[in-house]
């Protein structure tokens, strides 16, 4: 990408698109397309087309979605699969359509079998069943994924897809229904800590592990792809290490300075066992992440919490 490449970035204003705005403006770059989803409904086959037609990006990072945790994955299943294959499928046909130079499309690390061998290897997909909670969602990243690829193959397209690891970071969603663990418990113990609650509930067991990337690393791992990486593979991303819900909890209850005790709630899901990416490829690539689990919610906490 050269730096006055025009560039269109789906989702701008959430967690994964703004984080890839910031470090493109910190790059020097500046010609960017840039369309909420009020100003533009890309479940709108029509309306995507029209955008296409008369903006004609150069190169596009496809970050919207319908997104969140495992309750609203398992809530909203139909809504999932609906509104994230016709997002995919607009943004990425319309790409080849105008003659995109290169599309970089954000899938997910649920799109992996339930009981992947661990850590977890790109040659993993579509080798086992999804984990139920978010099948639909999975299923929906898997078509977008395969979209990318025969896209590439029957028109000679260069678009690529990478699989971040869970992300936390500025612009996450804190809502308890529909959020992901990471900002869910930092609101419950922060909300415990300033009500003077002696519990703090934590559903589970506790016992599944996850890893953690921080969204500005994604970007830079972007970046690079974007920049260097033009193959059908999809890359994963993340940081190659993982910790237990349990652990987190109390990585969390200990930055947040909450005295009280975690309550496991037994009868709401785990999810997978573990999801560990396999980060070799990426790292092959001379992309490393940069923001240590501890330092970024302390960062995060402070910037969303504590600044008033």
């Amino acid at each position: 990408m050269e730096l006055s490449s025009k560039i269109y970035i789906a989702g701008h204003n959430g967690m994964v698109g703004s984080a890839i705005l910031r470090y493109l403006k910190q790059k020097g770059y500046t010609n960017f397309l840039l369309k909420s989803s009020a100003e533009l409904d890309l479940t709108n086959q029509e309306k995507v087309a029209l955008f296409f037609e008369s903006e004609k990006p150069d190169y596009v990072f496809l970050a919207a979605a319908k997104v969140g945790g495992i309750e609203a994955n398992n809530t909203y299943r139909g809504q999932f699969l609906y509104e994230n294959l016709m997002i995919q499928n607009n943004v990425i046909h319309q790409s080849y359509a105008h003659k995109v130079k290169k599309l970089l499309f954000y899938a997910s690390s649920c799109i992996y079998p339930k009981y992947a061998s661990q850590p977890i290897n790109e040659d993993a997909l579509l080798t086992g069943s999804l984990e139920p909670t978010n099948e639909p969602y999975a299923i929906a990243k898997i078509a977008g994924i395969k979209l990318c690829e025969n896209y590439n193959r029957q028109y000679g397209c260069n678009f690529i897809s990478v699989m971040p690891t869970n992300l936390y970071g500025p612009n996450d969603n804190y809502d308890l229904n529909n959020s992901h663990v990471l900002p869910a418990l930092l609101r419950k113990f922060h909300e415990a800590k300033i009500n003077n609650k002696s519990t703090v509930e934590v559903w589970g067991t506790g016992e599944p592990k996850r890893e953690f990337l921080h969204v500005d690393d994604l970007a830079a791992a972007s970046f690079n792809l974007m920049q260097n990486y033009s193959l059908d593979i999809s890359v994963n991303i993340g940081t190659g290490t993982d910790i237990s819900i349990k652990n987190l909890a109390e990585l969390i209850k200990k930055i947040v300075d909450y005295k009280g005790e975690i309550i496991w709630n037994n009868d709401k899901p785990d999810g997978t066992p573990r999801k560990l990416l396999d980060v070799s490829l990426i790292n092959s690539l001379g992309w490393k992440y940069s923001i240590e689990l501890e330092n970024g919610i302390r960062e995060v906490y402070t910037n969303k919490f504590l600044k008033k």
